[in-house]
């Protein structure tokens, strides 16, 4: 297949001579018009610490492609900081430019013919971005990761960006002063790299590491250790061997493939996105996947690792004592993942993890052991009820209240919601509902972050609920229902709920319900009518068009 691409574009006799003139002038000599032509897809940008070091990673991948005997030829992607347009009319764009990415190295690997595509990426959607890339091309793929950021330090703790967030709860709460929010703010962020807990980034580098897609171990090394470049390097080898052998996306990305990354995700403790951004990929790939598939895996596997947001160590932590491999091998061991799926290496799972431990180090408590999980079944739920008859993801582990039932505080808006809680009339008991901020409504279902963290900041986490058709950083925690479908702004229940109305969460029984009378609910359905669109040109206008519910992936080529 490969080797028709390439051929099709610079090879077939003398009318490709044009094509062949303007590679000359880009480094190709005659020899080379007999290579694979390889593309590198390069996330670098200065806009966040996530993509900074990106750039020699993508020309450690070229120099080791053109060494193998490929010819490399780099194209850029875009990237958005989630993090710093988090809590701003800016993170809307987040989620969309997962299909911007998507669409553009789609676009390039297409037009050019290329016979293999190395993408590197750092923040949130540069990974799912890339993968749903590479799952509709069907060409010869890896992922490489850029690395995760090293932890901070302050007072005797380590930080993460998460920190930041909740010191700004915590001052807005008086618990600490404005010299303390500062000295945080200096420390969270030491250097390059990934926000550094299991949240979304770090939570799909190691999806994509179990889906086999990219190389054992590299989805928790930090950014600016050598060993990263090394591998970065070793990837762009192993990318040239799977063109010759002709091992395509869609080989590795089976169904076996999916379900190992979610028995991966529930066993790390990782974010909520990652059932999004999976349902994506299967869907590009073709690979039937559900939202309850989400749910039947959970009961099935342990959260074996101690991890923030709700746990007490980062990725760095992991990497240092076997890192993903580690996990796997255990997962394997007991019989949860599938032992003979390919992987880009030519390898099987069970193959890649024959000379890993059957147990993790002794005297570290990062990763469990096998009978003595953090928590007995995985953390990511599916919840339904008629406040999401399509479902819900909840984290439903690392929280004291379990179940819920409170008078409703409404809002249409993130900043809204953030206000009531930074201004103290907020209280335990409360069910905050954050609505419109759905795939549709928002546009671009922003992560909650910023309420989620002054929540916790002000020492409510453990006391009221929050429920929203938005979606949550993978750095939030507490009692939290995201990803509601049907979402507010096409009429599902959610847009139905009145302030003070009696709401139910209950993580045991799955249930998310809105205790008003199914008569009143349907006066209310009747007289409800969708707000006009503050958004009517533009990239989000084009988004809320074309977006499917949250419970499909929030795709964009339905």
């Amino acid at each position: 297949m490969a080797e028709n691409r390439r051929s099709k574009l610079i090879t077939e006799g003398p009318q490709r001579s044009p094509n062949r003139a303007m590679l000359r002038a880009v480094g190709f000599g005659d020899e080379d018009f007999q290579k694979p032509i390889v593309g590198i897809s390069n996330a670098h940008s200065t806009l966040t610490p996530c993509n900074a070091a990106l750039d020699p990673l993508a020309q450690r991948a070229a120099a080791a492609i053109k060494a193998a005997g490929g010819m490399p030829q780099t194209f850029g992607t875009i990237t958005v900081s989630d993090g710093i347009s988090m809590g701003t009319e800016g993170m809307k764009f987040s989620l969309v430019s997962r299909e911007v990415i998507a669409d553009s190295i789609e676009t390039v690997v297409n037009a050019q013919r290329m016979d293999g595509i190395l993408a590197v990426g750092g923040c949130d959607k540069n990974m799912p971005g890339a993968l749903l890339a590479l799952a509709r091309l069907d060409v010869p793929s890896i992922f490489v990761y850029g690395g995760t950021i090293k932890p901070g330090h302050h007072d005797g703790r380590d930080l993460t960006i998460v920190s930041a967030f909740e010191a700004v709860g915590q001052y807005s709460a008086g618990t600490i002063d404005a010299n303390e929010l500062l000295e945080v703010e200096r420390r969270a962020c030491p250097g390059a790299g990934s926000c550094g807990g299991m949240y979304t980034a770090n939570t799909m580098s190691s999806a994509i590491e179990a889906l086999g897609l990219s190389l054992p171990g590299s989805s928790t090394m930090a950014a600016e250790d050598a060993e990263k470049a090394e591998s970065a390097a070793r990837s762009g080898e192993v990318l040239v061997e799977a063109i010759r052998a002709g091992r395509t996306a869609r080989q590795i990305l089976t169904r076996e493939a999916f379900e190992n990354a979610i028995v991966v995700v529930m066993a790390l403790g990782g974010s909520t996105n990652a059932v999004l951004h999976l349902l994506a990929i299967a869907h590009a790939a073709e690979v039937p996947l559900t939202i309850d598939d989400f749910e039947t895996i959970r009961t099935k596997v342990p959260v074996l690792c101690d991890l923030k947001p709700s746990g007490h160590y980062v990725a760095t932590d992991l990497h240092q004592v076997g890192g993903v491999p580690q996990v796997m091998k255990m997962l394997l061991k007991a019989g949860l993942l599938h032992g003979d799926a390919l992987t880009i290496t030519g390898q099987t799972i069970a193959e890649t993890l024959a000379d890993v431990p059957d147990a993790p180090p002794e005297g570290q408590d990062v990763i469990r052991p096998w009978d003595a999980p953090l928590y007995a079944q995985g953390h990511l739920a599916i919840l339904r009820g008629n406040l999401a008859e399509e479902g819900c993801v909840a984290k439903i582990t690392g929280i004291k209240q379990r179940q819920i039932t409170g008078p409703a505080r409404v809002f249409d808006a993130e900043e809204e919601c953030l206000e009531a809680i930074l201004a103290g009339k907020i209280v335990a008991g409360d069910v905050l509902v954050i609505r419109y901020e759905g795939p549709k409504g928002g546009p671009g279902m922003r992560e909650m972050l910023a309420p989620t963290s002054a929540i916790i900041g002000a020492g409510l986490g453990d006391a009221v609920g929050l429920i929203t058709d938005g979606r949550f950083s993978g750095g939030t925690y507490g009692l939290v229902v995201g990803h509601v479908a049907p979402e507010a702004a096409v009429g599902g229940t959610i847009a139905l709920v009145h302030e003070g109305d009696s709401i139910t969460i209950d993580a045991d029984t799955l249930l998310l319900q809105l205790n008003v009378a199914d008569d009143e609910l349907a006066r209310r359905r009747a007289a409800w009518q969708p707000p006009a669109s503050r958004y009517p040109r533009g990239v989000l206008a084009k988004y809320a068009r074309l977006v499917s519910s949250a419970s499909l992936g929030a795709v964009t080529d339905l």
